[in-house]
C-alpha cells in the first residue's frame, strides 16, 4: 500500500524546486535526471527518514510516486549519494526562501521571530541500542562533537525563515545577526526572541539600531562583565509575558524531531550539514500545503 501523502508531497517539492533550480547543473550532465527531481527525492528521504537504499526500493515499488516526480527510471542509490555531495547549501537556501514566499497567511505588519538551536544525531545507530549498552555497563559512549542546528522561526505561521548547521560545541552568540538578517530579507522582522545563549550587547544593538526592531534576550546572571546598556534594561524591565512566545521555536524543533527525523547521518561533516538543512526544507514543504491525506501530520498543533 502506498504511503499516505507522499505523492502530493513529492509533486509539491518538484514544483517548488523547478521554479528555483536549473534542470541540469552543467551542459556536460547526462540529462537522465534533473536537479529538481533528485532534490525532491532527497526531501522525500528526510520526510520519511529513508536511507539511500530504502529510497531506491520505495521508488521502484511506487508507480504513482514516480509519475508525480516525472521519473522515467529510478535513480540508483549511488546517484542520490553523489548528488547530495555536490548539492550546495546555497541551493537549499534558495528553495527554502521560495517556500517562505509561497506560504499563505503573510501579514502586512512586522512579524515576531524566535531563534533557537538543537542537536541532531550524526549516525543511524538506534538510541535504544545505545541506552541498552550504557545500562548494562558494557560500553560507555562519550560524544566529543555533535551537529548543531540553528533556526529562525516565524512565531505566527510556525515556519523556518533561516537556518544554519555547524559542528558543536560552539558559541553561536555571533551567529544571531546573520540569521536574523536572512530572515529579515524574507519577512520584515518586528521582534526578535532568543534565549540567554545569544545574550550580548552587540546583538541588541544590531536588532534595535540597524534593523529597527524590538529584541528580547534575557541577560545572563553569572558573567564576569557588568550589565550595561540594553542588557541592563533587560535585567531591570524584562517582559516575560511577551518572551513566552519564544516557546514556538522549541515546539517547532520538537515537531521536526518527532515527526520527521532527529538524525543527520553522514560520514563527513559537509554531508551531515546538508542532511540537516534538508530537514528544515522538508518541514517547510510539509507546512506549505497541508492536506487531510497527510494523516496525523496534516497540521501542526497550535499549542507550540
Amino acid at each position: 500500500m502506498a504511503e499516505v501523502g507522499l505523492v502530493r508531497f513529492g509533486r509539491l517539492t518538484l514544483e517548488v524546486s523547478q521554479s528555483v533550480l536549473p534542470a541540469q547543473r552543467t551542459r556536460f550532465s547526462k540529462h537522465v535526471f534533473t536537479q529538481p527531481q533528485l532534490l525532491a527525492v532527497l526531501c522525500l528521504m528526510r520526510y520519511e527518514d529513508w536511507t539511500f537504499r530504502e529510497a531506491e526500493v520505495r521508488l521502484r515499488e511506487h508507480t504513482e510516486l514516480r509519475s508525480a516526480l516525472q521519473l522515467r527510471s529510478v535513480p540508483d542509490y549511488t546517484t542520490l549519494c553523489r548528488f547530495l555531495a555536490r548539492l550546495y547549501p546555497a541551493a537549499i537556501k534558495q528553495v527554502l526562501e521560495e517556500t517562505v514566499r509561497r506560504m499563505p497567511g503573510r501579514c502586512r505588519r512586522r512579524a515576531a521571530v524566535a531563534v533557537g538551536a538543537t542537536g541532531l544525531a550524526q549516525g543511524a545507530v538506534s538510541s535504544y541500542f545505545i541506552r541498552r549498552i550504557e545500562h548494562f555497563g558494557q560500553k560507555q559512549r562519550s560524544w566529543k562533537h555533535w551537529l548543531k542546528w540553528l533556526v529562525v522561526v516565524d512565531v505566527d505561521r510556525k515556519i523556518i525563515l533561516a537556518q544554519k548547521a555547524r559542528q558543536a560545541p560552539w558559541n553561536d552568540c555571533a551567529t544571531l545577526p546573520v540569521l536574523v538578517a536572512e530572515a529579515h530579507q524574507q519577512v520584515p522582522v518586528g521582534c526578535v526572541l532568543a534565549d540567554a545563549e545569544f545574550d550580548s550587547e552587540r546583538n541588541h544593538i544590531f536588532c534595535r539600531k540597524q534593523l529597527k526592531t524590538d529584541c528580547i534576550i534575557p541577560a545572563k546572571r553569572f558573567t564576569s562583565r557588568r550589565a550595561t546598556g540594553f542588557r541592563q534594561q533587560m535585567r531591570e524591565h524584562f517582559r516575560s509575558r511577551r518572551y513566552r512566545r519564544r516557546n514556538c521555536v522549541e515546539g517547532t524543533l520538537s515537531a521536526v524531531k518527532r515527526r520527521l527525523s532527529c538524525r543527520a547521518a553522514g560520514k563527513s561533516l559537509p554531508t551531515q550539514i546538508r542532511q540537516d538543512l534538508l530537514i528544515g526544507l522538508a518541514f517547510n514543504l510539509y507546512r506549505l500545503k497541508p492536506s487531510p491525506g497527510f494523516g496525523r501530520m496534516s497540521t501542526v498543533p497550535d499549542d507550540f
